[in-house]
Order: C-alpha cells, then structure tokens, then sequence
C-alpha cells in the first residue's frame, strides 16, 4: 500500500491517508474503481454503500466483481474483493439506499470527504445536500461513454449539484405515445405504460388506450363515437373492456387490469385487444391519417395460427436480433404467462415494478414496442437496443471509469491537504483540444450560485402550477419529492400558518385528495417547506396559470426573474458574473434555469466517445501574447467582458440571433488556464480573423 512504504507519498500526505475516513458513495463501474484506488493507496478507515446487486452484463466493466457474485450485494462484494488487497483495512459495506432516513446529516459528519459514484439524479442531488449542510468536501465523478469529469462541491467555495440546470429529459405528448408514433421511443414510452396499465403502479397520464380527444381528431370524434353506439365499438362485446366515449371524447377503459385478471390473462385475446381492436379504433380517427401512413392491426390468430411454442425464452436470450413479428408474439405470450404469475402472488395492494434487468419484466416491453412499431411502420429495435432506451442506460467505457476513479483519489489527496487550487473540475473530452490535452481542467472554481434552491443563503424558487387541477398528494409525490428531491416534507402556508403537508404519518392525509385551491394556495401564495431529514429550508412562491390540456401541470423556475417578459425588463448589455452552466463533457449549457415537468418521459442517451488524458499545466505566456488582440476584437464585438474570470459573453439585444455562434466561439472544449473565452477566440483570430469579428 502507498501510505505503507515511506517515500511513496510526503510524509505529510501519508499521515493524512492514514487516519483519514472516506465515504464511497456507489459500488458501480466508477465505485469499484475509486474503492480498488483507495485501498491501494494506503486509506485504511472506508465506508461503501450501494443498494443494487451485481447482474451479468456488470462484468465486463466491474472487475471486483465475478460470475459467482451476480445476484449478490455489489457493496458487500466489493468489500470482500478489495480487503484481498490489503487484508488490514477496515471496511464497512452497506447494501442500503442512501437516501433511508439511517443515513442523515450526522452519518456524513464523520468523513473528511465523500466521493460520489452514483448513476442517478435523485441520489446526487440527495447525497449533494446531505454534504452541505454535513460541511464535508463532496468529490463528484460521473461518466458517459468515453467522457467523463470530477469536480469537487464544497460549501461556500464551488458551486454545489444543483446550482446549475441540467438538462431536461425529452418530453412527448400523449396523443403522440397513443394514437401516432413515429419513432422506436414512442413505443417503448407505450410499451412501459401497458406494463404499469396490467401489472405497475397505474398513473393517469399513462393511459395506452385511443386518445379521441386529440385534437387532429375532433373532427372524427362524432363519427367514432355514433359508431360505437350503433355496437362497432372496440370490445363492444365485452363490457369489461370499455365503454363509450366520454365528454371530451377518451376511450375509458374501464379498469384494465381487472379485465386481463378476469381473462386469466389470456394472451390471445390482451394481444388482440391492443394490436387488433384499438388500431382499428384510431384508424376510424380519419383525419389522423390524411397525411401519415396509416397503421396495420395484426391479429394473434393469423401470427400464430398453431397458438404459442416453448420458442419464447429462447428469442429472449438471443438480445441482439430483432425479432419478426411472430417471434414478438412468442416472447409476449412467455413474458405474460411469467408476469401474471408473480402479480397473482402479490399480497393486497401491491404491485410489480418495472426494471429494465427483471427478464420477463423487459421481455415484454421488447416485445410489444416490436409489435406496436410494426403496425405504424417504424423501425424494430433488438432487445438489447430497447433495453438501453428504455431503461436510460449510458454506455459504459471501462477505461474511462478507470481514469475518472483515479483523477477522483487524487482530488481527496488535494482535499486532505486543503489544496483547494488543485481541485478543479476536470472533464475528458472526445478529441484534443487545441492545446493537445484530452482532459481538460477547469480555469477556476465556479462560484455558488446565489438564486440556487439548494446553497443560497435564503433558496427559493417560483411555481408554475395549475391550483385548480393539482392535488395536494400529486404536489407532496411529483414536485416536493420526484422533481425537488425532498425526502419527507413539511409544508406550511407563510402567511397564516396553516400546515398542508406533515411528514408525521396521518396528520394530514385529510389534504391528500384536495386541490391546492381547496387549501386557499393561490397565485402569490408562498409556502414554507422543511426536510427535517436533510436539514434543508425552501420557500416555494406560487404562481397559478391555467394549463391547456396537452400543457404540463407545473414548471420549476429558480429564478423568478424568469417570469417576466422581456419587454417589461429589458435585457442589461453589461456582463455579470454567473456560475457557469457544464454538461458531462465540460461545454458550457445556456439554459436559464431549472425547469422540470410532470409529464417528462424518459429516452435516448446519445453520447461521443472519447479517450482521456490527464494534462495540466500553466500558459501566462500565451495570455499575455495575445491579450491585445483579444480586446481588439472584442471592442469590435460590442461585448463586455468580466476580467480574468468571466466564462461567456452577454450579447447585447442585436445579437440575439446569433446566441449560439457566440457560444460555439467560446466553448470551454479549447478553454486555457488563463480563460476559455481568450484562448479559443485567440485561436481562431489566427486563421479566421475576419469571420471572427464580423459575427452580426
């Protein structure tokens, strides 16, 4: 071990290494790694918590991890694997959510640094706050195929997680996922949602039946709904399944899961329900299809005209091949069998939960987003391809969780010395930039951010929200807890004190099912929100707009500011200081704030892959050579500057157009020590002066 062999670390460093006590927080790609480092390293005092356990596809990336451990607890096994190194070290692993209530702000207390190796928004952001208000430096690592980057959050000195926006997942209309997809990820969306629909948790926003409310619909509506009438309903037969058109013309299908129960859950007749009966439904909706290809129905007896094989689980494991139709089928009929099976054992209310590496689980959502793609002629994915969209997944590179483990303990050797100056973020890029370096630090800490919700002195943010239609419960589950990451709210109304939500059990389950209006929470209301757990304050301002009906229900905006139109405050040409807003690759984002939604679905990750090489050095020769053109074509530019560390350029109103350009000009992917701005623009003054300048 390092710390063990005099000479290998200062004398001063290799006391520090000794008795010093780490948190590793994520046993995954990046959390063996940065555990393996530790240990290696001479930390003798290590703590690991992780919830998940090892599944097969982990291996070819984890190498604490082996064949005979899928299954097991990745934080227990990770333990054992690394004590191999050094039998001396003491250990503890804890296969537990770091968000239970067992690991709150006097648990991070007695670390001298946390480093992060999580794979999930809600834990970095959980984790985040926990470190604040615990005053404990926060090493955070991240990767996304060959890019990666450490940064490190410490209260009062850097930005924390949450002060800048990250970026939002895409979004899609109901009427899209039910009636007129167009892509693989709308049938997968449709696919998740049928799963919750038989077996989930059902939401109300995700309905997978004909939307005859749509609006390219309506005129449609009357039609299909006198055709209902006159019994050429879908499932007109069978009452179980569904009922005439509503008011404002959705298909209701009247409890769903009841009816797939009472049918044993006969997969010929679900298949034909969703495949068969409601595509003939929308093609009725002929307005829907004037300008696109309308959809095919396929019928399981035509497929499958012998009925079902023992072939099923044997396409499920052959993950790269894209399926035909009649093997979709097969895999449906497998995976329903084995589904209802394990939810006719479930006890009261319970339901099962959708997880991409549950087989018969992902099976199915493979195999009826194949099927769905089919009848509207969109591309058929392989179950593999599915399973990365579906479940969100991020390619994972081995090398690059390796070099983001190591530049993570090297941040904790910096840390435990107070080096702070040594703990900039660092982030690996595709290519090299123009000063031939693959990683790319920092030029200087990004302050805090004074209107972040989370590390302002006072946080708080604005509400968009529909008062008359959101609900008590929907506001505590999908805005307190999903979109601001609390744990257990308290919420009170400031002006008179009244308490709507308690985290005490049953103190104010009579507000669930009222709606925010019913609790006199209105426009310009403000609220008081207190997580006891995570010691963390919000005051929530309320701003009501009533939502259309494709419209999101509510809007976070952390700046309030945000909320006024332009011409009411008009934009200040003078550049001010801001934290500076960095995707995984380190380029600089120019979204304004934090803005979540209720209906966000999840899809695609697109990545670049690049390698990583850890470079850092100074170059005050290089800023003082070309500070003079700088400003020279800067005064040509009409823009202000912040000396030395300002990160972008605030157009003035006649550059608005051309936002992006500018941004381009200084992306931090050619940033020097001395200022990404200087140095990429001084770069390309030298071969394209002219272009340059004559931006507008």
């Amino acid at each position: 071990m390092a710390a063990a062999i005099d000479g290998v670390l200062p004398a001063t460093l290799q006391e520090l290494v000794k008795k010093s006590k780490v948190l590793v927080v994520g046993a995954g790609g990046i959390g063996c790694e940065v555990l393996k480092n530790l240990v290696l390293s001479g930390f003798t005092d290590i703590e690991i918590i992780d919830l998940d356990t090892i599944d097969l596809s982990n291996l070819n990336r984890q190498f604490l991890f082996h064949r005979e451990h899928v299954g097991k607890s990745k934080a227990r096994v990770a333990r054992e694997s690394a004590l191999s190194f050094n039998p001396d070290a003491k250990i503890t692993a804890y296969h537990d959510s770091v968000t239970s209530t067992d690991y709150g702000v006097n648990f991070f207390k007695k670390f001298d640094v946390v480093l992060s190796a999580l794979d999930n928004r809600a834990a970095r952001n959980h984790v985040n706050r926990m470190c604040l208000n615990a005053d404990v430096p926060l090493i955070e690592s991240g990767t996304s195929g060959y890019n990666g980057q450490v940064e490190l959050i410490k209260r009062g000195l850097t930005q924390c997680y949450e002060c800048t926006p990250k970026e939002k997942q895409r979004s899609f209309p109901g009427c899209t996922i039910r009636n007129t997809p167009s892509e693989p990820i709308h049938c997968i969306v449709w696919a998740k949602h049928l799963f919750n629909q038989l077996f989930g948790e059902s939401v109300e926003d995700e309905d997978i039946s004909p939307d005859a409310a749509d609006p390219e619909a309506q005129e449609a509506a009357a039609e299909a709904t006198d055709a209902e009438a006159a019994g050429d309903a879908p499932g007109k037969d069978k009452q179980k399944e569904t009922e005439a058109a509503t008011a404002n013309g959705n298909v209701v299908r009247i409890n769903t899961r009841q009816w797939a129960k009472d049918c044993n859950y006969d997969a010929g007749k679900l298949f034909n329900k969703f495949f068969n009966e409601d595509i003939n439904y929308l093609l009725r909706m002929s307005n829907l299809w004037k300008s696109r290809k309308a959809p095919v129905p396929v019928q399981w007896d035509t497929l499958l005209p012998d009925g079902t094989s023992s072939e099923g689980p044997e396409l499920a494991r052959q993950t790269h091949k894209i399926w035909s139709v009649e093997e979709c089928a097969h895999v449906f009929a497998n995976a329903l069998k084995e589904l209802s099976a394990a939810f006719l054992k479930l006890e009261g209310n319970d339901t099962l939960v959708w997880d991409k590496d549950d087989q018969p689980a992902m099976d199915f959502v493979a195999a009826c987003a194949n099927v769905r793609s089919h009848i509207f002629d969109i591309e058929r994915k392989s179950r593999f391809e599915i399973k990365s969209m579906a479940g969100n997944i991020i390619p994972a590179i081995a090398t690059t969780n390796a070099i983001t483990a190591g530049i993570s303990v090297l941040r904790a050797f910096s840390v435990l010395q107070a080096k702070w100056e040594q703990c900039k973020a660092v982030y690996a890029r595709l290519r090299v930039n123009g000063r031939n370096q693959f990683l790319v630090p920092d030029a200087f800490f990004p302050p805090p951010n004074p209107s972040c919700y989370v590390c302002a002195s006072d946080p708080a943010i604005t509400l968009r929200i529909d008062t008359k239609r959101v609900q008590i419960k929907v506001f505590r589950d999908e805005v307190l807890i999903k979109t601001l990451n609390m744990v257990n709210p308290d919420v009170t109304v400031e002006s008179t004190g009244s308490i709507v939500i308690s985290s005490e059990e049953g103190e104010t389950e009579c507000n669930e099912q009222k709606l925010l209006t019913d609790m006199n929470i209105v426009d310009g209301v403000i609220l008081k929100c207190d997580d006891f757990f995570q010691s963390y304050e919000l005051s929530i301002i309320i701003a009501h707009f009533d939502a259309e009906r494709d419209d999101v229900l509510f809007e976070v905006i952390a700046d309030k500011n945000q909320l006024q139109p332009k011409e009411e405050k008009p934009e200040e040409p003078e550049a001010e200081p801001s934290s500076r807003k960095r995707t995984a690759n380190g380029n600089d984002a120019t979204d304004d704030g934090p803005s979540t939604s209720k209906r966000s679905r999840p899809t695609e990750v697109e990545d670049d892959d690049d390698d990583c090489l850890v470079v850092e050095e100074d170059d005050d020769e290089a800023e003082e050579d070309v500070e003079e053109t700088v400003v020279a074509a800067t005064d040509k530019l009409t823009v202000e500057c912040a000396q030395k560390t300002a990160t972008k350029r605030k157009p003035c109103k006649t550059l608005d157009d051309h936002d992006e350009d500018i941004t381009e000009i200084i992306d931090s992917s050619d940033e020097e020590l001395a200022g990404p701005t200087k140095c990429k623009r001084s770069k390309l003054e030298e071969t394209r002066a002219t272009e340059v300048i004559n931006i507008d």
